[in-house]
């Protein structure tokens, strides 16, 4: 257990309970559990992992979902486990705060890249290294956001280890100071983990509250009525990118570093 590649595919079946070989090429990331059970009713297949820290399942068309967990150091951790498979596009399903007026409630953030707050990403490459999807990746999300007519916005998002900021003023002086348009804690992990593992990555996030405003802090009826109101077309949207892009066969990585 030296090389990298042994280690991480013994560990991807020990932490999402998928044989590595039996995963898609065009994998799905999120953090919530309901999300791969919406994936398994809607192509009928199992899921995997069950009772274990991650979950998965696959369909038929080549495409898998995983449930990593929540936070920066689970998103550099799965990423590092697909490297043995090297998949060739993962899109991140994920949830954030909205920081702007502009971004409402059901809205979603396809971002254009992450300010690295979170520090999990140091570990990868060097802090002056820039947060960013895979731009072709996203071409193809937002052109099917665009012809579904769904309210949608592009820029910069935060990622951040702290769960708990609502509370403190500098740090939300900080946010407005910096200009992002929403803050979460995975995307720049998963940007920059990506990168270094030659994974083409991308992100499309459900704004699901509006943490500047003391009335718009995530509560768990009103997070409740996001995902009765929300979750089924951000998982849809998800599911219908992935499915085209392999379809259509078009290479994602077009550049060579």
């Amino acid at each position: 257990m030296i090389k990298k590649d042994k280690i991480t595919r013994n560990w991807l079946r020990r932490y999402t309970g998928a044989e590595p070989d039996s995963l898609g090429k065009w994998i799905l990331l999120t953090n919530f559990q309901n999300y791969v059970e919406k994936f398994s009713k809607t192509f009928d297949v199992s899921i995997n992992g069950l009772g274990g820290p991650m979950t998965s399942a696959t369909n038929s068309k080549g495409v898998s979902i995983i449930n990593f967990g929540i936070g920066s150091a689970n998103a550099a951790t799965i990423m590092d486990l697909l490297s043995c498979v090297a998949p060739k596009g993962v899109l991140f399903l994920g949830k954030c705060g909205g920081l702007k007026k502009t971004t409402e409630l059901g809205h979603f953030i396809l971002p254009i890249a992450a300010i690295r707050g979170e520090g999990t990403s140091d570990d990868y490459l060097p802090k002056e290294v820039p947060a960013m999807p895979s731009f072709k990746l996203h071409k193809h999300v937002s052109q099917i956001l665009v012809e579904r007519k769904v309210e949608y916005r592009t820029g910069v998002v935060y990622t951040t280890n702290r769960r708990v900021w609502e509370h403190d003023d500098e740090f939300k002086n900080y946010l407005r100071k910096i200009r992002v348009l929403g803050i979460d804690m995975e995307t720049a992990t998963l940007f920059i983990t990506g990168f270094a593992n030659g994974i083409n990555r991308g992100a499309l996030l459900l704004v699901s509250d509006t943490p500047m405003i003391p009335e718009g802090v995530k509560t768990e009826e009103s997070d409740k009525e996001v995902t009765r109101k929300y979750v089924e077309l951000h998982i849809k949207l998800g599911m219908e990118a992935m499915a085209r892009i392999g379809g259509e066969g078009e290479t994602i990585k077009h550049f060579t570093y």
